[in-house]
């Protein structure tokens, strides 16, 4: 039974380092778990969800959903909102996640208000695709 009291403040500081050292990847609770166990520190996986979800509701990090329902990962956002103002595309090959401001990326977001009525949350948009890097 775990003691929310004081419970595991050691891990809890190991998960969200692990989050800001990774700020440009989506990590999964998994690899979240993975790196516990390696640091000989282990910690349940309903543990590890309910810390993420607490860290989530508190706008630390962000959530998005992977594709097809295959799961969610993880971004540290830190305790501002600068992802509003930006864009994420994310590799498939590599894994790398890269925040970008683009003029024409905020101008289909403004033909799509301006037409549709629909406003667009660029911090839960992303573009999947293949970076320059691997596409060299």
């Amino acid at each position: 039974m775990e003691n929310t009291g004081q419970y595991k403040t050691k891990q809890r500081e190991m998960i969200l380092e692990l989050l800001k050292n990774n700020s440009d990847k989506h990590l999964t609770a998994e690899d979240v778990i993975g790196y516990l166990k390696e640091q000989e520190t282990p910690v349940g996986k309903a543990t590890v969800y309910r810390y993420l979800e607490r860290l989530e509701e508190q706008g630390i990090i962000r959530k998005y959903l992977m594709p097809e329902g295959k799961g969610a990962c993880y971004q540290y956002s830190g305790d501002t909102r600068e992802c509003h103002r930006h864009y994420h595309f994310k590799c498939e090959k590599c894994g790398k996640l890269f925040h970008v401001q683009c003029e024409y990326l905020d101008g289909i977001s403004k033909h799509v208000y301006g037409e549709h009525g629909f406003t667009i949350d660029s911090s839960k948009t992303v573009y999947y695709g293949i970076c320059r890097n691997c596409n060299s």
